[in-house]
């Protein structure tokens, strides 16, 4: 019985020593979307894969292969005179918006900082255009 009573004794002790009495002191983290779109997804390789980085090779490689069932299924690229005023092909406006998005994203990190939402609109619709005027 007195080894019952010493175990009942000494067992908070034990369980404070081992870290269990600040589990309701640890402050709860907050989910944050910036936090998450932009945290390591795991570590120890050669390049820091973000969801974002992984978000942007999807997208160009994704680019890549519509425009190869593109040209597959209506070869030729499409060449027309745009208001650039020098024939261009579906290949040539890829590229022309794909390099107007940079300069759009490298001027707004630039100029503004890092809430990115805004020019990725702004790269979308010039996107749009390069296909739809250049």
């Amino acid at each position: 019985m007195k080894r019952l009573i010493f175990l009942f004794a000494t067992l908070p002790a034990v369980a404070m020593a081992q870290g269990w009495g600040n589990v309701t002191a640890e402050k709860e983290e907050v989910f944050s979307w910036a936090k998450w779109w932009t945290e390591p997804m795991f570590g120890g390789t050669w390049m820091a894969w973000t969801r974002a980085s992984l978000g942007f090779f999807v997208f160009v490689f994704g680019f890549i292969a519509i425009m190869a069932l593109l040209e597959w299924r209506w070869p030729g690229g499409n060449e027309r005179q745009g208001v650039l005023g020098l024939p261009t092909t579906r290949g040539d406006r890829l590229f022309i918006g794909l390099l107007g998005s940079a300069y759009i994203f490298l001027a707004w990190l630039g100029l503004v900082g890092t809430p990115i939402w805004i020019p990725a609109g702004v790269a979308a619709l010039w996107i749009g255009f390069a296909f739809w005027r250049i």
